[in-house]
């Protein structure tokens, strides 16, 4: 293990994965485990990198309030930069999202103030817009920002360049939220892997990009209202209720070649069974992703080498629909377990009224 000055030299260099028992027969697929971050998401990446572009370019100055618009990942991983770096970060959050992930941005020193729900995305990016001219704040702007894909260009994607090297890539699968991870990688795999097919998904409640309808925006590119084709949906981080410019960038490089739509069950269903089957534990949009992986390997050559990438960690998601079915209180089949030997026996939960 190396010895690193502070937290924000562990991030990145996350490991790829086999996943061999979820596999078709005769497809190679691998997984990109990004909840390996410090703070347990792809975000970590983000977050480092548009501070880190802001101090050299002068626009965020020493002290300066930080504030950003996330369903929450992008907010845990700024509140780690900034914390270690000594800036107070303001987040703004549509009430929608996990409870957890409002703790544990306040846990380490962020400020977060919630906006209405029925507003989605589009109203907490305007909030921090407002907040921001009103104070003074530096707005990080991640679903804008070049910095974000940059940062992306130069790790995520050598890393992946690094691992592969010598060997065929077929497809690389990735959803997107503010569309760095997308754009970043995408561009580096077109120049050195041009064989790499480059698979993005969607949710099927709010295909966005396979709908054909362009985003309206104002002059620096951030969206000017919401999207027609977005409905809500369960998988947090994934397409806001906008496509954000850094993601339209990425279709206008042409660096998609296949969209699929994911229904909100697979995605349930894919992050549970890559926890029971695989012991790998990541959140839904990583279900999602793994969904994705999956109907590509269902139709590919045999041979064929897949990597998706795992967004997060599952720990972002225990009060929502991922965890509903998961009980505190033992179980009767538990119970029963406890039974077998007579010390130490706890009674099951009472069944829930009818």
């Amino acid at each position: 293990m190396a010895k690193f000055e502070n937290i924000l030299g562990t991030v990145g260099n996350t490991p790829v994965v086999r996943v061999a028992k979820m596999a078709p027969p005769g497809i190679n697929l691998w997984v990109k485990i990004e909840a390996f971050n410090p703070l347990g998401s792809v975000k970590d990446r983000l977050a480092l990198g548009v501070i880190e572009a802001a101090e050299r370019d002068g626009s965020l100055k020493p002290g300066q309030t930080v504030i950003e618009a996330t369903s929450g990942n992008t907010g845990i991983g700024l509140a780690m930069v900034c914390a270690q770096k000594g800036y107070p970060l303001v987040i703004t959050m549509a009430e929608s999202f996990s409870v957890e992930r409002r703790k544990l941005m306040r846990f380490l020193g962020a400020k977060v103030i919630l906006t209405p729900a029925a507003q989605r995305g589009y109203g907490m990016v305007n909030k921090a817009r407002e907040l921001a001219a009103k104070n003074g704040w530096f707005q990080s702007c991640q679903f804008e920002n070049e910095a974000n894909p940059d940062y992306h260009s130069r790790t995520t994607a050598r890393e992946i360049v690094d691992d592969f090297k010598g060997e065929k890539l077929d497809y690389w699968v990735t959803g997107f939220g503010t569309g760095g991870t997308l754009k970043g990688v995408g561009r580096v795999l077109r120049k050195e892997m041009p064989n790499t097919k480059i698979v993005v998904c969607e949710p099927d409640d709010a295909a966005m990009l396979s709908s054909g309808i362009p985003q309206k925006r104002r002059e620096d590119g951030s969206a000017s209202e919401s999207h027609p084709a977005f409905k809500p949906h369960p998988m947090q981080g994934w397409t806001p209720d906008y496509i954000p410019k850094i993601t339209g960038d990425a279709v206008d490089l042409k660096l998609i070649d296949q969209i699929v739509r994911i229904p909100n069950a697979d995605a349930l269903r894919y992050s549970r069974e890559l926890a029971r089957k695989e012991g790998i534990f990541v959140g839904i949009t990583a279900g999602g992703t793994m969904a994705g992986a999956l109907q590509v390997a269902a139709v590919a050559p045999k041979g064929s080498t897949i990597l998706a990438m795992l967004p997060d960690t599952g720990e972002r998601y225990l009060s929502t629909p991922l965890f509903a079915d998961v009980p505190a209180d033992m179980t009767e089949e538990e119970a029963e377990i406890s039974r077998s030997t007579p010390n130490f026996q706890l009674a099951p939960a009472p069944a829930p009224a009818r």
